[in-house]
């Protein structure tokens, strides 16, 4: 049986002068969670949002909230988070903090945990972790900036988590985050994602529309691979 993929927008690619609107319409559409990129200035060069705006929108709807936290020290930022309403906070592994520690703090705050790989970061550093975590971002972009360019050489480790995750029996899903539109969504897919983090691929306009055709690339592709 194909696995169901997710579809998970990325509302930093959204209006923000219209936040709420676009996150009911989002919801609406049939996005599976929202994804949260939170930018610290440091770890990467941007600023974005703090638990204050993910506390506001927690109200309008009920899907999962899907916090990235590129940020230098994750550990600190793990309870307010999880406080503000997110349902699962993922971190990267090439931050400086330590991971098992992070890891245990999230899953402690009474939220889902996750661990990031940057397109340079073999699929080996997350390894001894997977146990631990019910996600792996895999980045098809260099973190930082909505609408870059998909990375096509990123896709070997995509199927090399594919295969691991199976191989071993380790129930994290599998997601990928970058570039992801209508045709690199079938891409993706078919080399193994669990969930499709879009930005610009769904906002900020026609929403539902581009929904449906990411959804429907993406579960074409799930269903070829099986």
């Amino acid at each position: 049986m194909a696995r169901r993929i997710k579809i998970a927008p990325s509302i930093l690619s959204a209006r923000f002068d219209r936040l709420g609107e676009q996150v009911v319409e989002a919801t609406k559409a049939g996005a599976d969670m929202l994804h949260i990129d939170i930018m610290d200035g440091h770890f990467v060069p941007n600023l974005t949002m703090g638990p204050a705006i993910v506390k506001s929108i927690r109200p309008l709807t009920k899907v999962p909230f899907d916090a990235h936290l590129m940020v230098t020290h994750p550990q600190g930022l793990v309870k307010v988070f999880a406080e503000a309403g997110v349902d699962d906070l993922t971190v990267h592994v090439e931050s400086e903090h330590e991971v098992s520690a992070t890891l245990k703090a999230i899953a402690d705050a009474g939220v889902k945990s996750g661990l990031v790989l940057n397109p340079a970061t073999p699929f080996e550093k997350a390894v001894r972790y997977l146990v631990d975590v019910d996600l792996l971002l895999v980045m098809t972009v260099h973190p930082g900036f909505a609408g870059q360019a998909f990375r096509a050489d990123v896709v070997p480790k995509i199927k090399e988590a594919r295969a691991y995750i199976d191989r071993e029996g380790i129930g994290c899903e599998l997601q990928v985050d970058g570039g992801i539109k209508v045709d690199t969504a079938r891409i993706v897919a078919e080399a193994g994602a669990d969930i499709l983090v879009s930005g610009s691929g769904v906002f900020p306009d026609h929403i539902a529309e581009n929904l449906r055709a990411l959804r429907a690339a993406a579960e074409a592709a799930g269903k070829a691979r099986r």
